[in-house]
């Protein structure tokens, strides 16, 4: 079965509807690649994927392992490259403040969400950072 459905809108724009829910996204090219910047770019998907990714890995090892997942909120930075144009590297800035874990358990947690399907499909191609702030 299918996942999604991906329309071109014109102008740099595609619609994406996701069959299983209906929902749809839409995405444009950055303005730094002919596009408008009014949407994710599908490189901006690429790396927001990466942290959406992380905290759904959490959550489940969360769910478990019966800890308590408060918040978890991620800045993403995504740096292109050139020749060939491509996602070079992304940054997750992480904070997991508010959850009172001990030291233990927060390295646990961590160590599940940096092993997340996007990441390890990411693995080799796009360097990844993490930053955890305390």
């Amino acid at each position: 079965m299918s996942t999604s459905v991906v329309t071109y809108s014109g102008n740099l724009r595609t619609t994406c509807t996701h069959l299983s829910s209906g929902k749809t996204i839409i995405t444009d090219a950055p303005i730094d690649n002919h596009g408008k910047g009014e949407a994710f770019s599908p490189t901006d998907l690429v790396a927001t994927s990466l942290a959406s990714c992380i905290f759904t890995i959490m959550g489940i090892y969360c769910q478990q392992h019966e800890i308590s997942f408060n918040h978890a909120e991620a800045r993403v930075t995504k740096i292109m490259g050139a020749n060939p144009r491509k996602i070079d590297k992304i940054e997750i800035r992480i904070s997991l403040e508010g959850n009172n874990w001990d030291e233990l358990t927060q390295k646990k947690v961590i160590q599940a969400g940096k092993a997340c399907p996007v990441a390890k499909t990411l693995e080799g191609n796009v360097a990844i950072e993490f930053i955890f702030e305390k």
